[in-house]
């Protein structure tokens, strides 16, 4: 469909809102009227295949633009966006000292602000499922889910070998007295689940976790829930040691040109380890920070069939004086991190969630919470002396449950790329074939890597034209609309 560009402008006008949950409620309402009309910013694709998530302020649509956490809701971020982090670690607030407080004070003050915040986020809610991980947070988090809502029923997911936490994370439960369920990850119906809510989800993203939260955030809706509890949000004010591993490969990021075709030849093309290294290497630094196997510059400019890729990467500009002013790795983590959740870690189950008409709970994202932590809990309570996250959950579970294995453990939402390779290829490249016009590099590059698709590395680029291709489809008359603009 063609549309002018004066009938698009008076039909979709420029919209700005907030979308971070530390503000409250997302109402994305605003999308609402001409939704279909809008134009598509192809900057905005090529930020989702290089780092599969949008740079906030801006959104896949080009006139629409979002506040996450650090840019002003007040401010016209259609013209000049800035960006500053309120929870800083360098330069921090002066928090008290270790013996300046009591622990056992301490502890009862973030249980009480706990259960406050969840009482707060679920209000409303007749129904809520939680998503239980099985690691510090959602184990914290499930503590006070108990003695503030115990009517919430505790869902734990299963996505993949690396990991299985169902048996502690059901024990956890039962011990709260909090009914609990377990989903196995089947990729192809996480799929089918995804497609049936893209005509629904009002942005895009291609958070590698976002088929788990398709899949969860449906059971939930099937299993007469009206809302979602996320354990999300709290690294940010806490604080995020980076380990040897993650140090590494910061180093090894350096930006060097990779000979094209190199990573899908011979040997190299069945190791997830080499291809992640020498991918790693042709990364930019700051990039690094973000999870995933993604889509190179020179590649994301074939899929989109013009150079495209430098024009996202300026995008970091306007993080550029905020990470300056982070004095450690640590706090150069915690800043990009926010980023991170702003454009990937919150909208996975933002989008899911309102594609299903339920509400979501960040119960993490309290202000009063996150401001008692952020300023009055002491430096050692936040990373320990030996570099140990979040002491003061430790202690929280420890003060109900004594150390369990999970507490040493990172859950998450893993989610099968190489099962949904193996059982939606021809589906996917299908939607490649359909989408020429918007990537008309997809098909190409599918049928090139066909081979390769038990390689994660691989996979893990099939998952980013599997999430973004459909939704991209189901608005692809705006696409008349979509020079690149910046």
């Amino acid at each position: 469909m063609t549309t002018s560009t004066a009938v698009l402008q008076d039909v979709a006008p420029r919209i700005m809102f907030s979308t971070s949950p530390y503000r409250g409620q997302v109402d994305f309402a605003p999308l609402s009227a001409a939704a279909g009309e809008r134009p598509l910013d192809p900057v905005s694709i090529a930020d989702l295949l290089r780092n599969a998530f949008v740079y906030p302020p801006h959104s896949i649509y080009r006139d629409v633009k979002v506040a996450t956490l650090g840019f002003d809701p007040r401010r016209d971020l259609h013209k000049a966006p800035e960006y500053c982090f309120d929870y800083r670690s360098s330069p921090a607030p002066a928090r008290p000292a270790e013996t300046a407080v009591d622990e056992g004070t301490l502890l009862k003050t973030y249980h009480r602000l706990l259960c406050e915040a969840v009482t707060r986020s679920t209000a409303g809610m007749q129904a809520p499922w939680m998503l239980q991980s099985g690691g510090k947070d959602s184990s914290s988090l499930a503590i006070a889910v108990a003695e503030a809502r115990p009517d919430t029923c505790c869902l734990t997911y299963l996505g993949g070998r690396e990991e299985d936490e169902v048996e502690s994370a059901r024990w956890v439960a039962h011990e709260l007295g909090l009914r609990h369920e377990a989903l196995v990850c089947k990729p192809a119906r996480a799929y089918d689940r995804y497609l049936a809510m893209v005509p629904h989800m009002p942005l895009l993203s291609a958070d590698f976790a976002l088929l788990s939260y398709a899949d969860l955030t449906t059971e939930v809706a099937l299993s007469g829930g009206d809302g979602v509890v996320d354990g999300l949000g709290s690294d940010i004010y806490f604080g995020t040691p980076v380990d040897a591993k993650r140090r590494m490969l910061f180093r090894m990021a350096r930006g060097l040109p990779i000979p094209d075709g190199l990573l899908a030849t011979g040997p190299l093309s069945r190791s997830f380890v080499a291809c992640f290294a020498l991918a790693t290497l042709g990364m930019d630094a700051f990039e690094r920070y973000f999870p995933g196997s993604r889509f190179s510059d020179a590649e994301v400019d074939r899929l989109l069939g013009r150079p495209v890729a430098a024009q996202s990467r300026q995008r970091l500009r306007v993080f550029q004086e905020e990470l300056a002013g982070a004095r450690t790795i640590e706090a150069r983590k915690r800043v990009t991190l926010a980023i991170v959740e702003a454009g990937a870690g919150f909208s996975k189950g933002q989008y899911t969630t309102s594609a299903l008409g339920l509400r979501q709970a960040y119960p993490f994202c309290d202000g009063q919470l996150a401001e008692w932590v952020y300023r009055e809990v002491p430096d050692t309570h936040l990373i320990d002396r030996e570099g140990h996250n979040k002491p003061l959950v430790r202690k929280h579970i420890a003060r109900r449950f004594g150390e369990l294995p999970y507490v040493r453990a990172k859950g998450c939402f893993r989610f099968d790329l190489c099962g949904l390779a193996g059982e939606r290829f021809e589906q996917v490249h299908a939607f490649a074939l359909e989408a020429r016009d918007l990537l008309p590099g997809a098909a190409r590059w599918l049928e090139t890597h066909r081979g390769h698709m038990r390689n994660k590395f691989f996979a893990s680029k099939f998952y980013l034209l599997a999430v973004t291709l459909p939704w991209l489809l189901s608005r692809a008359h705006a696409e008349a609309q979509t020079e690149p603009t910046e």
